[in-house]
């Protein structure tokens, strides 16, 4: 065997902008404000659920209220990390780069190819678009 194909991994960049801030900003608030709405439902629904489960079994609301504290533990360490993600968004500096994410490339490697160069690649965007190819 000569060759064989391999999928090697290709590391997406951009190249922070105002827009791109702007956007990360936005998306962060979009997610705080979801997170605030599902609290208050998780709260609304947990004074019914209570109210019902006490005219039925004592000790069902027991399980009931530790049911409801871990919902509201798992909501209050979403709404830390997106307030955190929005804070490192506030204090992108403009021209940096961020990790976008990780695509795949399929390529046909060779007896006496360089392996280290191929895992190496990275597309840069800037307001989407591609504006450099780096290996």
């Amino acid at each position: 065997m000569d060759q064989i194909t391999l999928r090697v991994p290709v590391t997406v960049k951009s190249k922070v902008t105002q827009a791109l801030k702007d956007k990360i900003i936005r998306n962060a608030d979009q997610a705080l404000s979801d997170i605030d709405r599902e609290a208050q439902n998780l709260e609304f629904q947990a004074k019914r659920m209570m109210t019902e489960q006490a005219k039925i079994d004592a000790q069902g609301l027991i399980s009931l209220r530790a049911q409801v504290e871990e919902q509201k533990q798992h909501i209050a360490a979403a709404k830390a990390k997106a307030q955190h993600e929005r804070e490192q968004a506030e204090q992108l500096e403009i021209g940096s780069e961020i990790r976008q994410g990780t695509l795949e490339q399929t390529v046909v490697v060779k007896v006496g190819d360089d392996l280290g160069k191929l895992m190496g690649t990275e597309i840069l965007l800037e307001d989407d678009k591609i504006i450099a190819f780096r290996q």
